[in-house]
């Protein structure tokens, strides 16, 4: 199944203001090129088991790191509350 654009009732399909200007970076093929040799070579790309796991482990430590410092400053304000706010 095509995308097909929408047909609205009073378009005739002119084109009001051309905005393929040259020079610019969207109208430039050769840009359009490189970027998708680029995108095809990063993924071309794979990670080793170890790297995965390596990675996946910094991950999991930089988020107890996160948990840790939220509940150390939610302990604080509550031992704050209960010893010199409430009193």
């Amino acid at each position: 199944m095509k995308h097909q654009p929408k047909q609205y009732d009073d378009d005739d399909g002119r084109v009001i203001c051309n905005m393929d200007v040259d020079g610019m970076r969207w109208n430039d093929r050769s840009i359009r090129r490189e970027k998708y040799a680029t995108r095809k070579d990063a993924l071309a790309e794979q990670m080793t088991r170890s790297e995965a796991r390596r990675y996946t482990w910094y991950a999991v430590l930089a988020a107890l790191l996160i948990v840790l410092v939220f509940s150390v400053t939610w302990v604080l304000f509550i031992l704050f509350c209960t010893e010199v706010w409430f009193r």
